[in-house]
């Protein structure tokens, strides 16, 4: 897991930071990080056990979890209300909660419902957590909501419909956020990582670990290093903290370079990956 190295001052002292999907992957990475660097985090989720876990192994003094499945707009409004009952105010919001299905090859052997329960997730769950940390935000003039999109929000053919319309719908919501709160001091903004190994990605692809990196690694255009849960956490740090004071709007891709590589281009390249 992401560590905070000597000697680094902790860039998130007295924030309050909630991460739906907080319980495992990158919200459980996140939320560790976010912790060390001194932030109060509500975990927000629905695998109740897991949630619990990650709370204990943070600080009971300075962490909850709160179970909530961001397509229920009553859970969002709980689990925003817990922040400001618990620790007196929100500075952070991580929409971190997403779900994925396998691809299919062809649109016309997927499902209209299927279809919907990945966007009621990835979309509907998105719009709700902003509308409800907006809602504690406005007041208070200040605040960083931050949002997991995909690689596949800027290159297609990698994932199914409902996933990329999911993703790409994100990204439209982060823009037209950030336009509507930058008067209110509030900054918006989401990160489009490349495939890499998680609880979820793992099920959907059905490899371990080793399994999808290996995958991941082999596809990939940056080379000699493998993207890793750590990296989006990171990500996530920067855009929560102050070091990202005039950052709002923006689409962090944390991607190796894979949406501006032509890959067409491969197949005249020789082994010394030449032209």
């Amino acid at each position: 897991m992401a560590t905070v190295l000597p000697g680094i001052a902790r860039r998130l002292e007295g924030k309050v930071a909630l991460i739906t999907g907080g319980a495992s992957g990158i919200g459980e990475c996140t939320a560790k990080l976010f912790s060390k660097h001194g932030a109060k985090v509500i975990v927000a989720d629905i695998q109740d056990e897991l949630g619990q876990s990650v709370v204990k192994s943070i600080d009971l003094s300075n962490s909850t979890y709160i179970h909530c499945d961001v397509t229920n707009e009553d859970h969002l409004r709980t689990a925003v209300d817990t922040a400001i009952s618990n620790y007196g105010k929100l500075d952070i919001m991580f929409n971190s909660a997403g779900v994925c299905d396998p691809p299919k090859s062809r649109i016309t052997d997927n499902e209209k419902a299927e279809f919907e329960r990945i966007l009621s997730i990835n979309t509907t769950g998105v719009f709700l957590s902003m509308k409800h940390a907006a809602r504690v935000m406005v007041p208070a003039r200040r605040g960083s909501i931050i949002s997991m999109s995909s690689v596949c929000a800027g290159i297609g053919g990698i994932a199914s419909h409902a996933y990329t319309s999911s993703k790409h719908a994100v990204v439209g919501l982060t823009k037209n956020l950030a336009v509507e709160l930058g008067a209110f001091g509030i900054r918006v903004n989401c990160m489009s990582p490349y495939g890499l190994a998680t609880p979820l990605s793992n099920k959907v692809l059905n490899l371990d670990d080793e399994g999808v990196e290996r995958v991941m690694v082999a596809a990939a255009n940056l080379k000699g290093c493998v993207l890793k849960v750590d990296d989006i956490a990171n990500g996530a740090l920067f855009l929560a903290s102050d070091e990202s004071k005039y950052v709002s709007g923006h689409n962090l891709f944390i991607d190796g370079g894979i949406v501006v590589t032509n890959s067409a281009l491969h197949i005249l390249k020789g082994v010394d990956g030449k032209i």
